[in-house]
């Protein structure tokens, strides 16, 4: 491989996305665009949950169940009501997500020492919602019935029970940002991937300088990686700016190596860019092979890779087919290296997976990449 004709490829493939500053403005915008509004807008976090009390006991008792309930960061208590009909009005218009009902036996039930049920409606229009707010409910009755449970034992001179305290390690206060701004990360390389290298070799051929190039001395592995290192640059630039307002504007922790987050981002990125480059060597169509690229990577790293969905509450056979989405690997990386602060005596395996699809995928282009008419 000739340097100096590599060098040429590179410059002259540097000096076409300068020309084109539109793309290389969308190239630097997009990546920032993408981490805001998944920063901002994709939350698995629920809180100040709108909720309707229908209190039939009217008593202390019922009152200190309410007050958990007002006190909690998840519920927001902003309507009252005696009547089930105005409850079901309200779920129907959606102007509330859960309405809780005290029966009028609740103290009497409280202090006779007997059990007594309070009904929680909730709206399972959105199952996962639904579930969290189900969840946060039962917490809420575990901890007024260990305060019943304390004074029980306090006034019977009993001995104490044993309660449990969790305690959720590398993400203390269950911030869902803490999760999903590192994935965001591989999500942005896989589209940037998508939008610049899948068109290189699709433009030349459009465009008719391929039999130019044809006709130099210059052989495939000079053209091929002269035609990546441009995008692997800018890729970088966007790994730093999206790792950046991860830190400052999202307050996400970087417990681990910045150099090894950067070399993983690095092998990650190659693979991605070659598997662009591969598409745009293939199809020989600039839109078809940038639709292709998004599909192919867009999609995967969204569905199949534990940014959004768990790995393990999917289908047998749909974790078999995560295992070749490479962004699993990478996106298993970034969490250990953002929340966990380990490295690779930990993370090893998923690095040497990760650069086998990269080396994978760069002997491809170099295979079907051909000189000739």
């Amino acid at each position: 491989m000739n340097r100096q004709r590599l060098i040429a490829v590179t410059r002259k493939e540097f000096i076409h996305i300068l020309r084109d500053w539109r793309s290389l403005v969308l190239a630097i915008a997009i990546p920032m665009l993408l981490i805001a509004l998944f920063g901002y807008a994709l939350t698995m976090d629920l809180k100040h949950v709108p909720t309707a009390i229908r209190d039939q006991s009217c008593t202390a008792e019922s009152r200190q169940l309410i007050s958990l309930l007002e006190g909690s960061a998840y519920f927001s208590v902003d309507r009252y009501t005696d009547d089930p009909a105005t409850i079901a009005d309200w779920l129907d218009a959606g102007k509330i997500m859960v309405a809780l009902t005290i029966p009028a036996d609740f103290a009497d039930c409280i202090r006779a020492g007997r059990p007594v049920s309070v009904q929680a409606l909730i709206d399972g229009a959105d199952a996962n919602n639904a579930s969290l707010a189900a969840g946060y409910l039962e917490a809420i009755g575990l901890i007024y019935n260990r305060g019943l449970t304390v004074v029980g034992s306090f006034r019977s001179g009993m001995p104490g029970t044993v309660s449990l305290e969790p305690r959720a390690w590398y993400n203390p206060e269950m911030e869902s940002r803490n999760v999903i701004i590192p994935g965001i990360i591989a999500l942005v390389m896989v589209v940037i991937a998508a939008m610049l290298t899948s068109v290189t070799i699709a433009r030349e051929w459009e465009t008719g300088t391929m039999e130019q190039l044809i006709s130099t001395p210059i052989r495939v592995p000079e053209l091929v990686i002269g035609k990546v290192v441009p995008y692997f640059v800018i890729g970088l630039i966007d790994v730093a700016i999206a790792v950046a307002m991860g830190r400052w504007i999202f307050d996400v922790p970087l417990r681990g190596s910045p150099a090894l987050l950067f070399l993983s981002a690095s092998v990650f990125l190659t693979g991605a860019l070659f598997l662009g480059l591969l598409l745009s060597i293939n199809l020989k169509s600039q839109v078809l092979a940038n639709q292709l690229a998004l599909f192919t990577g867009y999609l995967p790293t969204l569905l199949l890779s534990g940014f959004v969905f768990g790995i393990y509450n999917m289908p047998t056979a749909i974790q078999v087919i995560t295992f070749i989405v490479p962004a699993r690997y990478f996106i298993a990386l970034l969490k250990g290296i953002f929340l966990k602060g380990i490295g690779l005596e930990v993370l090893g395996l998923n690095m040497i997976l990760l650069s086998v699809y990269a080396a994978v995928m760069v002997l491809l282009c170099h295979r079907k990449m051909k000189l000739k008419l």
